[in-house]
């Protein structure tokens, strides 16, 4: 019988809504550059490097540290036992637009350094010294079956004991986050880490 992993938390940030669990935290009803801006401010998040992030960075970031607050314990852990599992559609289009535009009159450098989807998981490592797995996928649409498989054989093969996995897209004014904590050990109503299960929160409403 295979080991069961379980999905220990989860974050979603969508249409001007930041939830955690399933439960509404945070609601703004600007542009998703201030919706970043405020949520960091609402939280209380202290970490100059964020403003310096692009906006993919900055989503993906935000929302590991809702999914880790007050339920991760961290310590239990070794830095090379925790793995980040990331897709999207966009890839890093939403600044290779803007490293385009910018070419016209000089290149700039700090568009540059983000013209890759997986800096994102470079930021969240960095900020939690996280060692482990990590991989970055583009993919259509969000296939809840592949990340699922794809985490569970890390877990399955003690590649990683705990991984934070999910999708994170920007595109212009376009924008959707949810990721899942995973475990191998339930906690409290933790829900079995499945492709259903992630399903139901990727499409559910805050409550």
């Amino acid at each position: 019988m295979a080991d069961q992993n379980y999905i220990t938390a989860s974050c979603k940030i969508e249409n001007g809504l930041v939830e955690k669990d399933g439960r509404n935290l945070f609601t703004h009803a600007g542009d998703v550059g201030s919706l970043l801006l405020a949520a960091y401010q609402h939280f209380r998040l202290s970490y100059p490097k964020f403003h310096k992030m692009d906006r993919l960075s900055k989503l993906g970031w935000l929302a590991t540290e809702v999914l880790l607050m007050d339920s991760f314990e961290q310590g239990k852990y070794e830095p090379e036992d925790i793995s980040v599992i990331l897709a999207n559609a966009s890839s890093s289009l939403d600044d290779d637009l803007k490293y385009y535009d910018s070419v016209a009159e000089a290149a700039s450098p700090s568009l540059f350094v983000y013209t890759l989807p997986n800096i994102v998981i470079g930021e969240i490592c960095i900020r939690n010294h996280f060692k482990g797995e990590q991989a970055f996928f583009i993919q259509g649409n969000f296939q809840s079956e592949f990340i699922q498989q794809q985490a569970a054989y890390l877990l399955a093969n003690n590649c990683t004991k705990c991984c934070v996995c999910g999708w994170v897209d920007i595109l212009g004014e376009e924008y959707k986050c949810v990721l899942f904590l995973v475990e191998k050990i339930k906690k409290g109503n933790a829900a079995l880490f499945s492709a259903v299960n992630m399903d139901e929160i990727f499409n559910s409403t805050a409550k």
